[in-house]
């Protein structure tokens, strides 16, 4: 797998799909990584069919990439800039951007550090919890690092532990990554993005909030209901990706 260094970090990342095709870049969620996020619910197969070039970044922290243990390594902001730094690399001056959860989140602060490099971006699964940040969240730093996930008791925690025991995932990064990069963008902040923007978040997604209220902020963006889906559902739905293609394909 291909990788690049940012940030005296060497990050993976896979450039597949249509060579000649116009570039997305896809930004996973906390504790996945591009594979499952991207690869296993059909987005670089859907994408790539579409003929668009389909790049994805293992975020710092995640998949093959350096996992840093500080907490400070996992601002939204340093993120941003490794996605930014991977467009660099390639020689792209320009590519759609998607985020999922997560990777939403850093695709805002993209938007607001090199928003010149994007054409357009889609906010997957986070709503106006991006701004005013996400409940349930609590417990989940805990739960990584505890010794057992008999430990853990909390749903949405074990939740979490599990899935990082089941992708093998190094759990002290983890935790540093949950504390830092929940960083909420302000109301004013995201008035500042005026990129076209697609925000979907599924009507079951109990973490995400209003995809409705997150567009009114934003100059030039409009919100999808995913119906029927949860935040993990959601990912890989057929109106997800349906709108997604319908968006990236509209005259920017």
């Amino acid at each position: 797998m291909p990788s690049f260094s940012n940030d005296n970090l060497d990050l993976a990342y896979f450039d597949e799909g249509e060579p000649a095709g116009e570039p997305v870049l896809l930004i996973h969620g906390f504790a996945s990584n591009k594979t499952i996020n991207w690869v296993n619910p059909g987005w670089l197969k859907t994408l790539g069919d579409a003929g668009y070039r389909v790049i994805a970044i293992d975020n710092r922290g995640h998949g093959e990439s350096d996992k840093p243990h500080e907490t400070e390594a996992y601002t939204p902001e340093k993120m941003a800039g490794d996605a930014i730094a991977l467009l660099r690399h390639l020689e792209i001056p320009q590519a759609h951007v998607m985020g999922y959860s997560m990777g939403a989140r850093i695709s805002a602060f993209m938007a607001l550090a090199a928003p010149q490099m994007m054409r357009s971006v889609v906010f997957g699964g986070l709503g106006i919890g991006m701004v005013e940040g996400l409940g349930g969240w609590e417990g989940i730093a805990e739960a990584l690092l505890a010794d057992s996930i008999d430990e853990v008791t909390e749903e949405r925690p074990r939740t979490f532990r599990a899935f990082a025991d089941q992708t093998k995932s190094d759990r002290v990064a983890l935790a540093a990554c949950i504390r830092t990069s929940r960083k909420k963008l302000t109301p004013e902040q995201a008035g500042e993005i005026a990129l076209p923007a697609l925000v979907a978040v599924g009507t079951k997604d109990d973490i995400a909030g209003s995809a409705q209220q997150l567009a009114a902020l934003m100059q030039n963006a409009k919100a999808v209901d995913i119906p029927g889906r949860d935040h993990m559902l959601a990912v890989g739905d057929r109106v997800f990706k349906q709108a997604a293609l319908e968006f990236f394909g509209a005259d920017h």
